[in-house]
């Protein structure tokens, strides 16, 4: 969860974007808006935050500057791997169908 760093009780803008600047000061810069490009930023408020390494440095809903920790380096957990059964194949055996052998009669006219 975040802690709170700095309470300035900063009222909000519409259209301005709030932020922390490298100096640790408290920042608003105009939002660009379609065609409109970004206005460049003014101090609301000279604080001078030393910032902590892991940390994320923002402005709340009260106003106040707050840090939360960052979620970095966690591990990932490794995804079970799914055992896959391989299927026995049958070979299907051929039937060879003997043909039948007829047998001509042999016919013998008779002379008479």
């Amino acid at each position: 969860m975040a802690t709170k760093v700095l309470k300035c009780k900063i009222k909000r803008e519409k259209g301005y974007l709030y932020y922390l600047d490298k100096k640790g000061n408290v920042s608003k810069a105009q939002m660009a808006r379609g065609k409109k490009k970004g206005g460049s930023p003014t101090v609301v408020v000279k604080a001078g935050i030393e910032r902590d390494s892991g940390y994320l440095y923002f402005i709340d809903k009260q106003g106040d500057v707050s840090k939360a920790q960052m979620a970095r380096g966690k591990k990932k957990k490794k995804a079970a791997k799914k055992v896959v059964k391989k299927k026995k194949v049958v070979k299907k055996k051929k039937v060879v169908k003997k043909k039948k052998v007829v047998k001509k009669k042999k016919t013998t006219k008779k002379k008479k």
